[in-house]
């Protein structure tokens, strides 16, 4: 199926290959009519990570002091606790992530920090599910197709990663807003 079929159907579908969705519900954000949608999204979504990295290390850091204070105090008992870090911090970033791109802003910290925003494929603002299996693909195609799948972004006009194209999201600039289309007057 094609993602431009139009058969009429309501608006609003969140599933990208839906044909019962319109024309104009499925081009959301077209690069080629709106470029400042896109303009510099792969550079503030680098430097969004980079500052999500930093806010999703620092209780996981907190909880690593406590066990190996934990730890000391109890003569090395406490230090069976470590083997909850990694579950925790493995919840902690789902929920994380599901929670702020699921959010109002449909952005992380990091994101809303460089005025970015995440959409499904029609414009609409995304859940939480949709939030957390966004990261958790990010982190299986970095894991297992190297880093230079990030590469993707560079090849096509919504700046989308590979991640994206699979989930039908995309990032545009939130400080920037769609024109507002003149009706005609009767």
């Amino acid at each position: 199926m094609s993602d431009t079929r139009n058969t009429g159907g309501t608006s609003g579908a969140t599933w990208r290959n839906n044909p019962s969705a319109s024309a104009s519900a499925q081009q959301a954000y077209d690069p080629w009519l709106q470029p400042e949608l896109f303009r510099g999204v792969l550079t503030k979504r680098s430097f969004a990570f980079l500052i999500d990295l930093v806010i999703l290390s620092i209780p996981i850091i907190l909880a690593v002091i406590f066990v190996t204070l934990f730890g000391i105090v109890t003569l090395g008992l406490g230090w069976f606790l470590f083997w909850l870090i990694s579950p925790f911090s493995v919840i902690w970033a789902l929920l994380y992530y599901g929670m702020s791109l699921g959010g109002p802003n449909g952005a992380t910290v990091g994101m809303r920090m460089m005025d970015i925003e995440m959409r499904t494929w029609t414009g609409e603002k995304p859940y939480f599910i949709l939030g957390a299996v966004h990261a958790v693909l990010y982190w299986v195609s970095v894991s297992f197709l190297s880093p230079l799948v990030l590469l993707v972004g560079l090849f096509n006009g919504r700046r989308r990663l590979l991640h994206d194209i699979v989930l039908g999201t995309v990032f545009i600039n939130s400080n920037v807003r769609a024109p507002v289309v003149p009706t005609t007057q009767v």
